[in-house]
């Protein structure tokens, strides 16, 4: 599986938390966090016009059709999705329909150190975008870490509510994963 931090900033308590969900995920979760993926061109369907896509893009490309599922972290900025997280999901959706987030199951955790919401509006956004490539966004639970200073000691995270949560959400994105690659 593919963890994105979604995130640019080095001490994010989204790299805390995608980074601590790779140590406690279950035996069948093996999550690869890839601190930078983000970094990609500003998204320009002229770039894919004129020559192709960026490296970036197509590494990001191979890296999620390789991938089983995404688990992704992302903060909220201004109540909503961060741009770079945004870019990211227009540039995975390329070509429509055929892009590597079609069928792809998703997870999306996300902590802010604001005191209400965690991250719900910036999640509840990108529901609706991922929704729109054909990707498959786990509905529940909700990992939505608020006042993240406080659930965190250094790189570990010491909220028993925050971990049994996020732990659940692993556990529902195995039986995603197992859903989604079984034939019918």
């Amino acid at each position: 599986m593919l963890g994105i931090v979604g995130s640019l900033r080095r001490d994010s308590f989204n790299r805390r938390l995608l980074d601590w969900a790779a140590k406690i995920a279950p035996a069948p979760l093996q999550i690869e966090v890839d601190h930078e993926l983000l970094r990609l061109p500003l998204f320009d369907e002229d770039l894919e016009v004129d020559g192709g896509y960026p490296p970036e893009v197509e590494a990001l490309h191979e890296r999620i059709r390789a991938a089983d599922a995404v688990l992704l972290a992302t903060p909220e900025y201004n109540f909503g999705i961060p741009g770079p997280v945004k870019n990211l999901v227009d540039w995975a959706s390329r070509p429509p329909m055929r892009g590597p987030l079609v069928a792809k199951p998703i997870a999306l955790i996300g902590a802010s150190t604001g005191r209400l919401g965690g991250t719900v509006q910036a999640q509840g956004q990108l529901r609706i975008s991922l929704a729109s490539t054909g990707a498959h966004v786990l509905p529940w639970p909700s990992v939505l870490v608020a006042e993240a200073h406080k659930r965190f000691d250094g790189d570990e995270l010491t909220d028993e509510m925050t971990a049994k949560v996020l732990g659940m959400a692993l556990d529902r994105l195995v039986e995603l994963v197992a859903a989604v690659s079984s034939p019918r």
